[in-house]
């Protein structure tokens, strides 16, 4: 069956920082809360279910939103403590203290900007999946061409890689999704998921709010179709796959179901 993975990395927006902007703690949670609470309303209208990837900071300071993602039944994975430093002691630390807030299981992590992570540190941590690697090459940022595309073990870790085409890797992460034709990545959806039977596509909510605010400092490939674009392009999409009877499904349900076969 066709399963599309939705995961959304609920942070401090703190992508500013890399532009030379500064924002307030506050600021950069509201932002966040604002475009978490269009995600789920989103969600809500397509009866589809999600994974959340969530910092620790973030998960303090939005309980309400926490505890909809739990009402909803949607995951929450982790996302580390903070979203700007890490240290592998936050591994586990974050995955208890989001476990205490929520009262659900965490078994998933993600690295912030999908930044290497230590493998055996991820395992010692007792994750049973990691889901922090794009298997592209992207200029200036990472170059993963050389690991598996699609779904693998390390260990006992599931490593779930966010999804790419099959033949050139072209990247369906939020990116692309902001400046492709919506056309040509819902046929890149396609392709892929008729060659891996699963998509796993991963947003952030600030996407879902207007970056062309002044004092953000986004470059125009990240501030396009943000904020009612990329909130009317995702229902779109959304209702396309539902055309097309594509399942949704959180990321640990989907493994749970791959182990039983």
């Amino acid at each position: 069956m066709s399963k599309v993975l939705l995961s959304f990395d609920i942070e401090e927006f703190d992508m500013p920082f890399e532009y030379g902007k500064h924002l307030p703690l506050k600021e950069q949670l509201s932002i966040s809360q604002e475009g978490c609470k269009i995600i789920l309303d989103l969600l809500e209208k397509h009866e589809a279910s999600a994974t959340f990837f969530s910092t620790v900071v973030f998960a303090q300071n939005s309980v309400e939103i926490i505890s909809r993602i739990q009402r909803e039944h949607h995951e929450l994975a982790s996302h580390g403590y903070y979203h700007s430093s890490f240290t592998n002691s936050h591994l586990l630390e974050s995955r208890e203290e989001l476990g205490r807030l929520s009262g659900m299981e965490v078994t998933g992590f993600r690295m912030p900007r999908m930044m290497p992570v230590d493998d055996a540190a991820i395992e010692n941590a007792g994750y049973r999946y990691n889901s922090s690697i794009n298997p592209i090459w992207l200029p200036g940022r990472y170059d993963n061409r050389n690991k598996p595309r699609t779904l693998f073990a390390l260990g006992k870790v599931s490593q779930l890689p966010a999804s790419a085409t099959p033949s050139l890797r072209v990247p369906l992460f939020w990116l692309s999704f902001h400046n492709f034709p919506l056309k040509a990545y819902l046929r890149a959806c396609a392709t892929t998921m008729k060659s891996d039977g699963y998509l796993n596509l991963y947003f952030h909510p600030w996407e879902f709010t207007d970056l062309n605010k002044p004092g953000l400092g986004m470059p125009w490939y990240v501030r396009r179709n943000s904020g009612e674009f990329m909130r009317d392009r995702f229902d779109r999409m959304l209702s396309w796959m539902t055309r097309q009877q594509y399942t949704f499904s959180t990321i640990s349900e989907f493994l749970g179901s791959r182990q039983q076969r």
